[in-house]
């Protein structure tokens, strides 16, 4: 055990933790000291001014301490189990309730003449007799004195932390407790002294400090906002390291030596000779950003974002002839394996007219034929390679790597795109994606990449319009589908899951395909998608609807990226409710991508929550890629937006991405300024060497500078 706590002191060695609970803080990736001063709260209690149980008034959120007298599992006739406690206080009974919580009896949770907190929403009870809470969160007192005797629990304002494991809030609060009080404050401060000078911050003592226990005339909504003094510094920290480091990487990337591709005659009538329709003016626009920054002679770091449709695979397949006429090799690394399919028969159809050699590498292609594959590729035969994960693995080697394409980067980790581009000596690197990002999204996931927007459709899409049905309107909808059938335009019909689900009352695209194609629709032939079936009958499948031959497909969520057939006019998505908001948006992108008009609908089912509902408004309201992925990161949060953790999004503490807006462009303006204009370069290398030691640790992302 060290002699002297400081914040790079493995947490194990803290007072109260030992080897099992450091295994728990292990596990929400809390490893020293530092990582545990910064799992701040998530909420607070203000238990300096509790309320009596004779004075809660229903609907009122509050507080209360009280003594457990009874606490037992009980089962009504329905089956559900509801666990039923009685508690009073000086003033009066309380009645607390919760449903199927069967751990609260198996672990015996309570006991008579426990104190307890409970903090709910007050109301009375079925008769209006008494005073409830349902659902409430608590807290059981244990009588352990801070410093200079005073409690922890009461009469203060008190933080709240998530559980641990095992380690309960009442936990989390004392073993911070204990950190703070074996540091004493005496650490360094982790923000530039310019920058927290500039700034008006606290240092980083008294913000952790105060944010874990605030003084006790804070306002009690200030700390709910997340916006005292304290409060405001860490978050601030957090934005500005992250902006900093991504900013760090983006001047390293820029100072090494690339490839100048020269742009020529020849590659510019190869463009020509491929493309399908006249571009769009964004689509120029952009383009002209890719080919700049390839002439240059550092490699490209570029994000293109388009709505689905916008044309971003011809941009990317026109920088990959210039790159190719430079007697490079290009690899395109697409997320499924059906989207790489897709994206190798769409390049190797336009590419037909020209020389080039395009193969597809999956982990589909097994034996002699993959290894082919990795011999032609390694021998520089293979200018154009399509793939899956099968790209990064270690055996694959590319004789002349030049051009790296991401496409639906959030689908991928960082470090995923990383091990590909370190296949090349640096390759340029353009990353694709059709979720479009919300600024303040991309500020914190793509802050060290150049960004080019195709914001315009190519020319003749018809408009799609969005109609929200229930289950009455399924006979009309079949037949509205069957019209546009019989009139030569084909149709989706989406399902969520792929075998009947015991959880999720949904019906399967196995079954679905069955019915429709013996009992709705038997005069048409009716085709079957989705990720279970093997390579071929994939392969089989979308190509006989791509060739009309199979007017109507059923399918899972496989054809949401990447699938473009121009004569499908209709798409149904059953059980609609079940999906996410930026998952529809991507579903409907299947459709509208011919001259007719192109119908969306929803099929929605009953009942169905509020967020489902707001989900659905919102897609039959607008079209507008960016303004959905607004409103889906309002929904579900930073953390959901893009599904993983692998996906690169940095692992905040403090910060939220929705709450805290305006600190990130603040913390973002402010890390330019050092970075472009440190006050001397001993201040910077002594921040870079600080951050370099957390970046991965803390915020989860790859190597900084």
């Amino acid at each position: 055990m060290p002699a002297h706590l400081t914040l790079d002191t493995e947490v194990k060695y803290l007072k109260g933790v030992g080897p099992a609970r450091a295994e728990m803080l292990r596990g929400r990736a809390i490893h020293t000291v530092e990582d545990l001063l910064y799992y701040t709260p998530f909420r607070y209690e203000d238990r300096s001014r509790l309320t009596a149980v004779r004075n809660l008034v229903p609907g009122q959120v509050t507080t209360v301490l009280v003594e457990v007298l009874t606490a037992g599992l009980t089962r009504t006739r329905g089956g559900t189990y509801i666990f039923d406690l009685s508690a009073r206080d000086a003033s009066g009974m309380l009645r607390c309730i919760w449903f199927n919580a069967v751990y609260l009896e198996r672990n015996k949770v309570f006991h008579q003449g426990q104190r307890v907190f409970f903090y709910g929403k007050a109301e009375h009870d079925r008769y209006g007799a008494r005073i409830q809470m349902v659902q409430p969160q608590f807290e059981i007192l244990v009588d352990e004195p801070g410093a200079g005797g005073e409690s922890l629990e009461v009469g203060r304002v008190v933080p709240i932390y998530e559980s641990i494991g095992r380690l309960t809030p009442r936990v989390v609060r004392r073993l911070v407790w204990t950190g703070l009080e074996a540091l004493a404050g005496e650490f360094s401060d982790s923000l530039p002294e310019s920058v927290r000078a500039r700034a008006k911050l606290p240092d980083r003592a008294t913000a952790l400090l105060r944010s874990h226990f605030p003084e006790k005339d804070t306002p009690l909504d200030t700390l709910l906002n997340f916006r005292t003094p304290a409060q405001v510094r860490l978050i601030f920290e957090e934005f500005f390291n992250t902006s900093a480091g991504l900013l760090l990487r983006q001047r390293k990337m820029k100072s090494r030596v690339g490839i100048s591709f020269r742009t020529s005659k020849t590659a510019h009538e190869a463009v020509k000779r491929i493309l399908p329709f006249r571009p769009t003016a964004a689509q120029k626009r952009v383009l002209g950003e890719i080919v700049e920054d390839m002439r240059a002679p550092r490699p490209m770091n570029r994000l293109l974002q388009g709505d689905v449709g916008s044309g971003k695979t011809i941009v990317a397949l026109q920088a990959a002839i210039v790159a190719i006429d430079n007697g490079y090799q290009v690899a395109v690394m697409a997320p499924t394996e059906i989207l790489a399919t897709q994206h190798y028969f769409y390049m190797k159809q336009l590419l037909a007219p020209l020389p080039y050699q395009v193969d597809l590498l999956t982990s589909a292609r097994r034996g002699k034929d993959k290894t082919e594959v990795k011999r032609r590729l390694a021998d520089g035969e293979i200018n154009l390679i399509i793939g899956t994960h099968a790209l990064i693995e270690q055996d694959v080697e590319f004789a002349k790597l030049g051009l790296v394409v991401v496409d639906e980067q959030h689908r991928f980790g960082v470090i995923q795109r990383y091990t590909l581009i370190r296949k090349g000596v640096p390759p340029d690197v353009l990353v694709m994606t059709a979720t479009p990002i919300p600024r303040t999204l991309a500020l914190t996931l793509y802050g060290d990449l150049e960004t080019s927007v195709i914001d315009e459709l190519p020319p003749g899409r018809a408009p799609i319009e969005t109609r929200l049905l229930h289950e009455r309107d399924r006979r009309s909808a079949y037949e509205f589908i069957r019209e546009r059938v019989r009139a030569g335009e084909q149709a989706y019909v989406v399902y969520p899951v792929i075998e009947k689900s015991e959880k999720l009352d949904v019906q399967a695209a196995v079954k679905g395909h069955q019915q429709l194609a013996s009992a709705v629709f038997p005069e048409f032939k009716v085709g079957l998608l989705h990720g279970r079936l093997a390579s071929a009958e994939k392969e089989s499948a979308m190509r006989a609807f791509k060739n009309g031959e199979t007017p109507i497909m059923v399918s899972t969520t496989v054809i949401e990226v990447g699938v473009d057939v121009p004569s499908a006019t209709v798409i149904m998505i059953e059980h609609a409710d079940r999906f996410g908001l930026a998952q529809l948006h991507q579903l409907r992108g299947r459709i509208g991508r011919g001259r007719a008009k192109s119908h969306c609908l929803l099929l929605a089912g009953e009942p169905r929550t509020e967020v489902a509902d707001e989900r659905l408004r919102a897609l039959v309201e607008t079209t507008d890629g960016f303004r959905i992925a607004e409103m889906d990161l309002k929904i579900r949060g930073p953390g959901e937006f893009f599904g993983t953790r692998q996906s690169g999004i940095p692992a905040f503490r403090v910060a939220n991405l929705l709450r805290d807006q305006k600190i990130l462009e603040w913390a973002r303006s402010e890390a330019e300024k050092f970075i472009a204009a440190p006050p001397s370069a001993e201040e910077l290398e002594r921040y870079t060497t600080y951050l370099r030691s957390i970046w991965r640790r803390r915020y989860g992302l790859a190597s900084v500078a």
